[in-house]
């Protein structure tokens, strides 16, 4: 089996494990929205080489939070009760930011997504993370 990234990245810069209960809901949603960020990306630019621009412009439209909360509506039934956990967490917790474009509830869910996938990160869950994310992409019919 091949060694997570998270995990790979820890070696290789000798960073400590941490206990992950000790990291909060909008510290998960930070690492949790680049990993999804690098996935839509990936995906993006894996459709052809063109310009950065139109590269932006289809991707933001799955990575802006109607679409993020979407997905993680969409995976609800698929997530086992930690995961619930963990979403409920980050759906709840309080931040000084919210998305220009989006509704108050939307963001929430978006941040929850993002606290779920920088949970799964940096356990070193990679596997479940894209099967987390290829499925709510396919259900959202965004892939």
């Amino acid at each position: 089996m091949a060694e997570s990234l998270n995990t790979s990245i820890r070696d290789r810069f000798r960073i400590p494990a941490r206990d992950l209960s000790t990291f909060s809901p909008l510290t998960l949603a930070f690492i949790g929205d680049g990993v999804y960020e690098i996935i839509i990306r990936t995906l993006i630019v894996d459709q052809g080489n063109t310009s950065p621009s139109r590269l932006h412009k289809q991707s933001a439209h799955i990575v802006k939070a109607a679409s993020q909360a979407a997905v993680i509506d969409l995976l609800e039934p698929e997530l086992t009760e930690e995961e619930k956990d963990i979403v409920r967490r980050g759906r709840n917790a309080k931040s000084n930011t919210h998305a220009k474009n989006a509704s108050v509830m939307d963001y929430r869910k978006a941040t929850a997504l993002e606290a779920l996938l920088g949970w799964l990160y940096l356990k070193g869950e990679d596997q479940r993370i894209l099967t987390l994310v290829e499925t709510g992409l396919k259900k959202g019919k965004f892939i």
